[in-house]
């Protein structure tokens, strides 16, 4: 997954694009870039690292302009390690075209085979992004063939584009000398969302808190299917460009992946992780009784809405139990198993008298490989807890996810081909409860009855684009990012719950 932003203003816009990927940089934190457009002439900065650390004032002052675009990146096809696939990613012709893309091309072998043979493009990477790119940029040449450029040809174009894409896919593109589009994919898998400043200044980004923490005011959500073109004066053109789009946005954002403060598809994903807590409750006393339970403690910091919902229902009280070291930051760590130990006893610590003699109740939003959740229930042990009993405010994760989000192969999965009690014998803990898969739809989806349904490929193994397989499961997970063994696993999903404060 990633983070992307993009602005049409008056005034230069660098230090806004700075400050919105700030927001989202709980989205992606292997690379960072920005890039403005003055007058018909790209200005470019990205490397590997997070915001604060690829940007310095030399590298500011050099993105002159008055529209432009930003990505924070985690890279979830590719080469995880290659400069060269930090974006945005430009093309020369037509025109000039520079893209930012949060998400994942299901068919990015096949189109790259076909603009090699076909379009008589060139792509340099392993990234689809730039397979994205340049598909667009051969359907823009297509409708602009003997025409000026206009919002219509534009539209066009992502017409043909969707036709063409299978996948997931949130895009911004600045078009040098004409303006910026942006578009979602059919399906709505990823999110796009649009606001404007008082001073006129027109936003895209993947989450309603970059605008509203950059003095934006929210307008609307980009619709499945949606191009939205801003010319450079300002001029806000839509159009509708798919043929039968619906809205199943990915559930695992509400879950885990997007801010507590933020409103996605008219869902408030602070109010989804409560009503997840609320579902959960009822999983817990089917299995442990409140009364067998004498605190309840979040794992930090997404499972902490839920938690608290629980606690409440049940009557528990509920206390925080570990402490996150917030400058740990990545370390060096030797290869092998001790790696994710020793990088979640780092980044967390107990307050030892929270577990001493207590039957203790630990929520996290979702167990992926299960490696931190066994170090976070022995961690609980050694801090002098009687009983830990684990609750996951999601289901049980089985499935890989193709749609952007790095879930690992199905043999990495715990809850893979295992039963619950299986799953709990290799945690460690003394009893578990998973959310079901049903009541988590219910709960988050109640929020907003307009929608279609969710991509929860990654709990119930459904794909909403209907084109995944086994083979093409494989086949995507061969172009996963290459971690190498000297280094950290830095995935957020193998890290407990670092999104609010990375």
């Amino acid at each position: 997954m990633c983070g992307i932003v993009g602005v049409v203003s008056t005034a230069p816009v660098n230090q806004l694009l700075y400050d919105a990927l700030l927001l989202l940089q709980h989205r992606g934190q292997d690379a960072a870039g920005i890039c403005t457009l003055m007058d018909r002439k790209f200005f470019m900065h990205k490397a590997k690292g997070m915001v604060k650390d690829v940007f310095r004032t030399r590298n500011m002052r050099a993105l002159p302009g008055s529209v432009g675009l930003g990505q924070v990146r985690y890279p979830t096809a590719g080469n995880a390690y290659s400069e060269e696939e930090a974006q945005p990613f430009y093309v020369n012709a037509p025109f000039g075209i520079v893209l930012v893309h949060n998400g994942n091309l299901t068919n990015a072998h096949a189109l790259r085979a076909e603009l090699f043979s076909t379009d008589h493009r060139h792509t340099n990477t392993e990234s689809d992004s730039e397979v994205l790119l340049n598909v667009l940029a051969h359907e823009l040449e297509r409708s602009t063939r003997g025409v000026p450029l206009h919002s219509a040809e534009v539209f066009a174009a992502v017409k043909n584009v969707h036709k063409r894409l299978r996948g997931s896919y949130a895009v911004v593109t600045l078009i040098a000398g004409h303006g910026l589009l942006a578009f979602r994919d059919p399906f709505g898998i990823r999110p796009l969302v649009m606001g404007r400043s008082a001073d006129g200044t027109v936003m895209v980004a993947s989450e309603s808190v970059a605008l509203e923490g950059s003095g934006h005011v929210f307008e609307r959500n980009i619709a499945p299917g949606e191009a939205v073109f801003i010319d450079l004066q300002g001029q806000v053109h839509s159009m509708q460009c798919a043929e039968s789009p619906s809205l199943n946005p990915c559930i695992f954002e509400f879950v885990y992946l997007a801010r507590p403060d933020s409103v996605m598809d008219g869902i408030s994903v602070y109010q989804a992780r409560l009503n997840l807590g609320e579902t959960l409750a009822k999983r817990v006393v089917s299995t442990v009784p409140p009364s067998d339970i004498d605190v309840i403690i979040p794992i930090p910091e997404s499972s902490r809405p839920s938690a608290t919902q629980l606690a409440h229902l049940l009557g528990v009280p509920y206390r925080e139990g570990f402490v996150k070291n917030r400058y740990v930051g990545r370390t060096f760590i030797m290869p092998g198993q001790g790696v994710r130990k020793k990088s979640v006893r780092q980044k967390l610590n107990v307050i030892a008298s929270e577990f001493k003699g207590r039957n203790v109740l630990l929520v996290d939003d979702s167990i992926v490989r299960g490696t931190t959740s066994r170090e976070i229930v022995q961690m609980a042990r050694d801090a002098g807890a009687r009983k830990v009993y684990l609750a996951s405010a999601a289901p049980p994760v089985r499935y890989p996810n193709v749609y952007g989000i790095d879930m690992p192969t199905k043999d990495e999965l715990v809850a893979h081909d295992r039963t619950v009690e299986q799953i709990r014998e290799l945690i460690g803990c003394d009893a578990l409860i998973y959310q079901d898969v049903d009541a988590m739809k219910r709960a988050i989806g109640s929020l907003n009855p307009k929608l279609d349904g969710f991509d929860a490929s990654c709990f119930d193994g459904v794909y909403v684009t209907g084109d995944i397989d086994t083979e093409s499961i494989n086949r995507m997970n061969g172009n996963r990012p290459r971690i190498e063994e000297t280094e950290e696993d830095s995935s957020r999903l193998a890290l407990p719950n670092m999104s609010e404060s990375n």
